[in-house]
């Protein structure tokens, strides 16, 4: 074994990517295993390796960890990321709560059919700029700091910055009444281990597409 975490998932975002996000932002390099058949998942299950039949799975610290949420909040701790005390903790996690939500309608927006589509990318801009952003713009300009929580660099801001890239991809324009917002992203973007995971030829998967689509439905459907 290596020591590093490993990662067994389909080669897209998913609900692995915000783990992929946080290990990277953390410094830690991990290795992947990629699921190409529904026999590669069915064997994992029959071998009593995902707790509840599911993937995401990280393998670390001689865990075999599933549930994205454990998953995150373990590495978030294990990496210093979850604030200094429990309030530091709470407000992370109501944070990350928020920002979840709204990831959830983007990782769902590929799996719309075509004649939703259009409505379904109009709540997702409706929910960014009404709903999620302005919370986040409010906490950075009162707070006056750099990052969400304290001064520190948390797990709060990796998601937000995940998210902020992820709506943009969708609504290019997301951010213009954001200014705060608009500071956050070209902060984050330059911390060294983001800006390392934001180049070419890193573990960050590409926006889903319609193989990736397939390959889901492939792997996972009954």
């Amino acid at each position: 074994m290596s020591g590093k975490p490993r990662l067994t998932y389909l080669n897209g975002r998913g609900r692995m990517e915000p783990i992929r996000w946080l290990l990277a932002a953390a410094g830690v390099e991990f290795e992947e295993n990629f699921l190409e058949t529904k026999e590669q998942y069915e064997k994992l299950i029959k071998d009593g390796v995902l707790m509840f039949q599911q993937v995401p799975l990280v393998e670390i610290d001689g865990m075999k960890m599933v549930q994205t949420r454990a998953i995150l909040s373990y590495i978030a701790g294990k990496y210093n990321l979850y604030g200094k005390d429990l309030k530091e903790r709470a407000l992370i996690d109501m944070y990350v709560e928020g920002i979840a939500d709204l990831m959830q309608m983007i990782l769902m927006f590929p799996f719309s059919p075509p004649e939703a589509k259009e409505k379904n990318l109009d709540s997702i801009k409706e929910r960014a700029t009404n709903r999620y952003f302005p919370v986040f713009e409010k906490v950075l300009k009162q707070h006056g700091q750099d990052f969400l929580v304290g001064n520190k660099f948390s797990w709060a801001d990796v998601q937000l910055i995940e998210a902020i890239l992820a709506v943009e991809e969708k609504v290019p324009a997301v951010l213009s009444g954001f200014p705060q917002l608009q500071t956050f992203k070209i902060k984050m973007s330059n911390m060294p281990t983001i800006k390392k995971f934001l180049q070419p030829g890193s573990p960050r998967k590409p926006p889903p597409d319609d193989c990736y689509v397939e390959k889901v439905l492939k792997v996972f459907m009954k």
